[in-house]
């Protein structure tokens, strides 16, 4: 399971005109499954998400997690995180969850963040969405429940 986590001021997801999910202060995240991901990973990476300290605390050290600054998360489907570009020219997905699959480690990702007391929007899966969002930072970080950058 890999995530794309980017600490934001606000961030909205937009399907055929309309909003579909949108936060204000926390992370704006896209989140790739795996064919060969399981509910280990979704805890794995859940776990990571809540407790991830990036947030500015008086000091001005990234010491605060989401729910010290009452964050929330907005989470987008993004089975590209998924594509091999290492040969020709259009990446390759087999490596991506087959949707069936995708759409329910998806949702047991919302649910555990949300059993963790954090406010979670979704995008709509499987749409053609609009992601807008005011990175703050500007920080980004990548997650991967398999590998360790």
């Amino acid at each position: 399971m890999r995530a794309v986590i980017q600490r934001v001021s606000e961030a909205s997801v937009t399907v055929d005109g309309q909003i579909t999910g949108q936060i204000g202060m926390g992370f704006m995240i896209l989140l790739g499954i795996a064919e060969d991901d399981t509910q280990q990973d979704v805890i794995w990476i859940a776990g990571k998400i809540a407790g991830l300290r990036i947030f500015e605390d008086t000091e001005g050290k990234m010491n605060l997690a989401l729910a010290d600054v009452s964050g929330a998360v907005l989470l987008v489907s993004q089975f590209t995180l998924y594509g091999d570009c290492r040969k020709g020219r259009r990446p390759s997905f087999v490596q991506a969850a087959r949707p069936d699959k995708a759409i329910e480690l998806y949702e047991c990702v919302a649910a555990e963040l949300r059993g963790m007391g954090l406010p979670v929007e979704t995008g709509t899966f499987q749409a053609h969405m609009h992601v807008k969002l005011l990175n703050d930072g500007p920080v980004t970080l990548l997650l991967d429940s398999r590998r360790i950058f």
